[in-house]
């Protein structure tokens, strides 16, 4: 065994997705008991943020066996709120920023009856204010992030989220979970300047670093295979909690248990558009994808079902892509005064030298797959053009994916 695993802690237990509240309930908090840092750090806080993975239209949430297959179950939610009221004496808030602005928090937030019922706030990060937040010790892919204030604001902050696979990233666990609390323009960043190929990876590690969440808990009762928000196909029913004391590590158990490598990296199943956000994570200093340097117990074992991730593009398109990517971002750092001069202020999409399209506010109306025209196996870079620099982009990493760029294959 390498490193210390008293460093880090996580549990996994058994629940039946069939089970009582109180049931789960008791099957979190046996999971929870054990992580002795977490609940420090916790009974300490005056103000805790939640960020529930939860957000998402009515008409398009995906129901099996009675829980929500995409999203954070209620009887999962009700065992969370539960537990810190009983072992906390904090201001609990849940806050979120919904990917469809236009809908009201009201219609969107699916747990809103629950945090009533437990007399929790919720926030709407929309409305919030927004704070440009500096990455501990500096961030691997930006400086700063546009975040919401009372997010940013909070003692400690909780990650609960559904175990599930994902189309871009391979898979979403808390730590992806932390994308929902990014702001979006006019005051932020267009959600696909970070949703982003060769930035997500390292910038879903940065947002690690900035919230450091004290707990961190996996609601895997039951899941989704596959991708993020595919119409019902591919539940899994892994009857399963998850909760660690660091986000890198609770979701390095998370996805052995799904019966993927945490150590593995980009062209290695579930990662087949981009890097292991998990792996990145670890690489610049944050938590460790070894399991043998983790505290973990489990009741389940690997897998707890048959996860996958989806294949949306042919893999030479996808390399294309990547090192298209890291290409543009460093020719627009070596023409960047004449680029300045001419689009300061706006955004831009680059492909292959040019500026193919800008925009002050970011707002795309097309698909980068429509705007790529007779190429779309070279990709579009979108940048905002700050003659400051003042977001603190680390073009180092864009030279380093094309160090790494595997040849394509015949």
């Amino acid at each position: 065994m390498r490193g210390d695993k008293s460093n880090y802690r996580v549990r996994a237990v058994h629940c039946d997705h069939r089970a009582s509240d109180d049931e789960v309930y008791a099957a979190l908090k046996r999971a929870t008991d054990p992580l002795e840092r977490s609940w420090e750090r916790l009974g300490k806080a005056h103000r805790i943020g939640i960020k529930f993975n939860q957000d998402w239209p009515p008409e398009k949430v995906v129901m099996h066996a009675g829980h929500r297959q995409q999203l954070v179950s209620d009887t999962v939610t009700r065992a969370v709120l539960r537990l810190l009221r009983e072992k906390t004496s904090a201001e609990l808030f849940c806050i979120d920023v919904g990917v469809h602005r236009h809908l009201d928090y009201k219609t969107a937030a699916t747990i809103l009856p629950i945090l009533d019922e437990y007399g929790v706030e919720y926030v709407d990060g929309h409305a919030d204010e927004v704070m440009w937040t500096q990455v501990p010790g500096g961030g691997l892919m930006f400086d700063k992030y546009p975040l919401p204030k009372r997010a940013v604001g909070a003692d400690e902050t909780i990650s609960v989220q559904k175990l599930k696979n994902h189309a871009f990233m391979g898979i979403t666990l808390c730590l992806k979970n932390l994308f929902g609390l990014m702001k979006m323009q006019p005051e932020g960043r267009p959600r696909g300047y970070y949703h982003h190929l060769v930035r997500m990876p390292y910038m879903l590690a940065d947002l690690g670093r900035i919230f450091k969440p004290a707990l961190n808990i996996l609601d895997g009762l039951v899941s989704q295979a596959g991708e993020e928000w595919g119409q019902g196909e591919a539940p899994r029913t892994p009857d399963t909690l998850i909760a660690g004391d660091h986000i890198i590590t609770t979701d390095t158990v998370g996805a052995y248990l799904m019966g993927h490598d945490p150590q593995s990296d980009w062209l290695t199943p579930p990662f087949h558009r981009d890097r292991n956000a998990l792996l990145c994570a670890a690489e610049g200093g944050f938590g460790t994808v070894n399991l043998d340097e983790i505290d973990w117990q489990s009741e389940v074992q690997a897998p707890v079902g048959q996860f996958f991730s989806k294949i949306t593009d042919p893999l030479n398109t996808v390399i294309s892509w990547r090192r298209t990517t890291a290409e543009q971002a460093l020719y627009y750092l070596d023409h960047k005064r004449e680029i300045v001069a001419r689009y300061a202020g706006e955004y831009i999409l680059q492909q292959m030298g040019e500026v193919k399209w800008h925009d002050k506010s970011g707002h795309l109306t097309w698909s980068r797959r429509q705007l790529s025209g007779d190429h779309p196996e070279q990709a579009m870079w979108l940048k905002y053009v700050d003659p400051d620099e003042t977001e603190g982009e680390h073009y180092e990493v864009y030279e380093r994916t094309l160090q790494r760029m595997p040849e394509p294959s015949v």
